[in-house]
C-alpha cells in the first residue's frame, strides 16, 4: 500500500470517507481526520469532500464554521493563542495582544507572510490562576507582561527551519 505522502490529496480524502461512509455523524469525524493531516481544511480538500460524499459544499462549510475547532487557514508553525478571557483581560492581557500583534505585525486570525507565526485571541484557556496567559502550540506562559512578549517571540524566531 502507498503511504500517504505518496497518495494524492484525492486518495487520502477518499480514504478518509471510507473509513467513516456508513456511520451517523460522519462529516464531523471526517473533518476532524482531515484537519489532523493537513493541519487545517483546504477549499481543496472541502470540495473534493463534497463530491466523495455527495454533500453539498455549504453542508460541510455549515460544520466548518460553526465549529471553532475547525481552520480553514494553514495555521503558522507555531500558533498563538492570547486568552481574553476575564481574569487574563482584567489583568492586561489586551496589552499583551497588541504586543504579540506589534511585534509581528499581524492581526488576529492572521498568519505571518513566512508562516511562522499565526495570532489567535481566544476566550479561556483554562489557567486563570496564571492571569495573564499565552499559549504558543502547546505551551503555556503564565503572568505574562507586555514587556516579555518580545523574548518569548524571540525565542521561536531563532528557531527558524
Amino acid at each position: 500500500m502507498e503511504s500517504t505522502k505518496e497518495m494524492s490529496v484525492k486518495d487520502q480524502v477518499k480514504a478518509i470517507a471510507g473509513q467513516w461512509r456508513d456511520r451517523e455523524g460522519n462529516l464531523i469525524m471526517i473533518l476532524h481526520q482531515i484537519q489532523g493531516k493537513f493541519g487545517y481544511v483546504p477549499r481543496e480538500v472541502a470540495l473534493l469532500l463534497s463530491r466523495e460524499l455527495d454533500v453539498p459544499l455549504a453542508t460541510i462549510y455549515e460544520v466548518i464554521t460553526f465549529y471553532n475547532y475547525f481552520k480553514l487557514e494553514k495555521p503558522g508553525k507555531y500558533n498563538i493563542a492570547v486568552c481574553m478571557g476575564t481574569a487574563c483581560y482584567l489583568k492586561g492581557a489586551s496589552q499583551i495582544l497588541d504586543a504579540v500583534k506589534d511585534l509581528l505585525n499581524i492581526d488576529e486570525g492572521e498568519t505571518t507572510p513566512d508562516g511562522m507565526f499565526r495570532l489567535d485571541a481566544v476566550r479561556c484557556l483554562g489557567c486563570c490562576g496564571l492571569a495573564p496567559v499565552i499559549m504558543i502550540n502547546d505551551r503555556i506562559y503564565g503572568k505574562v507582561k507586555k514587556e516579555q512578549v518580545m523574548e518569548i517571540l524571540a525565542a521561536y524566531k531563532k528557531n527558524k527551519e
